[in-house]
């Protein structure tokens, strides 16, 4: 079988894709990679479609091998890599040969790292997708002694990159307003707005909650709501006046009261966020938030045109003896050269 033998796992590894739109109605709500940007990211370094499954790491990676040649990429947080023993570059796509041990160890930054393969990652979808759903029951975490079944590729280059999206390290995240916006004072949503908060360790594929100093941003004209439909995104205040960015597997509804919506394009830098890292929330219209989200999405589409040839450091090159680096050079005292036209 073509596939990739889990030889060690870290914590919280499963296979993930875009999710299961289409579902919010029936208690579903999408799942798939909590850095959407980072599956576009690796589908662009491997010329395929974004649709395909791949692996999705927190914190640290694992060991995989190789039961036939295939193609990788790694894209997202960034992890230290090798293959049999000899660095790689993250975001970038590698060729794995048959047999080849592919290590990824822990992140130097972000959170969510991705491990993708041309032909992606096969298996039966269960209601459109592969996603693992952990809190809804679809699928399980990727285990040591796994084989990941991998789909059938065309050929294609390796030995290709980009420049990711910068979007691991926290920094400034565009809002819209929510339902319950206006119910908040002017006075605390200014606040809000106003302050930096820090990615508490307090987080998951459900929700991460955001720490700030001073006083919490309840409200008494919005302690207390009818329980209503939530999306990804939304920004809710706890009784405590704690906000609370839910993510790609929150509840399908709520009653906290919400001060407003992350922007889907700008969710990815919420996920990857490490802990402790600053993150400030500023609002936009929607009128102007839909502009930018349009901007985000045709900028997403126009990956593939980013990819470039991997420029490599003879420092790390353990074949460097392999390449013939002196063709074409000629001799100062050629005669050629004291020749004129």
């Amino acid at each position: 079988m073509r596939g990739l033998v889990v030889q060690q796992a870290g914590p919280a590894m499963a296979l993930q894709d875009l999710g299961r739109p289409g579902f919010l109605a029936v208690g579903l709500t999408c799942g798939g990679a909590a850095d959407v940007r980072a599956v576009h990211e690796g589908a662009a370094l491997l010329r395929q479609s974004p649709t395909l499954a791949v692996v999705e790491m927190v914190g640290t990676g694992g060991t995989f091998e190789a039961t036939q040649d295939m193609r990788i990429a790694l894209t997202g947080a960034v992890m230290t890599a090798q293959i049999d023993g000899s660095a790689v570059a993250w975001n970038a796509s590698h060729a794995l040969p048959k047999g080849a041990k592919l290590t990824i160890g822990p992140t130097r930054s972000g959170t969510y790292g991705y491990l993708h393969v041309g032909g992606g990652f096969a298996g039966e979808p269960v209601l459109g997708s592969r996603a693992t759903h952990l809190s809804c029951g679809l699928g399980v975490l990727v285990m040591q002694g796994d084989v990941l079944p991998v789909g059938p590729d065309k050929p294609g280059d390796v030995g290709m990159t980009l420049t990711p999206e910068a979007r691991l390290s926290g920094g400034t995240v565009r809002v819209v307003p929510s339902v319950q916006t206006e119910d908040f004072d002017a006075a605390i949503r200014q606040r809000f707005e106003n302050t930096e908060f820090r990615r508490d360790p307090r987080a998951n594929r459900q929700g991460i909650r955001m720490d700030s100093d001073g006083e919490g941003f309840s409200n008494p004209k919005a302690l207390s709501i009818v329980s209503e439909v939530i999306v990804p995104g939304d920004i809710q205040i706890t009784g405590d006046g704690t906000p609370f960015v839910l993510m790609a597997e929150s509840q399908t509804t709520g009653g906290y009261p919400r001060i407003g919506t992350v922007l889907p394009c700008d969710l990815p830098r919420v996920a990857q966020a490490p802990a402790g890292a600053d993150v400030r929330f500023a609002f936009v219209t929607l009128e102007d938030g839909a502009a930018i989200q349009a901007r985000a999405n045709a900028e997403q589409a126009k990956l593939p045109g980013t990819v470039t040839p991997l420029v490599r450091d003879p420092a790390t090159m353990q074949d460097l003896l392999s390449y013939q680096l002196v063709g074409g050079v000629v001799s100062a005292m050629h005669s050629d050269l004291d020749e004129g036209e």
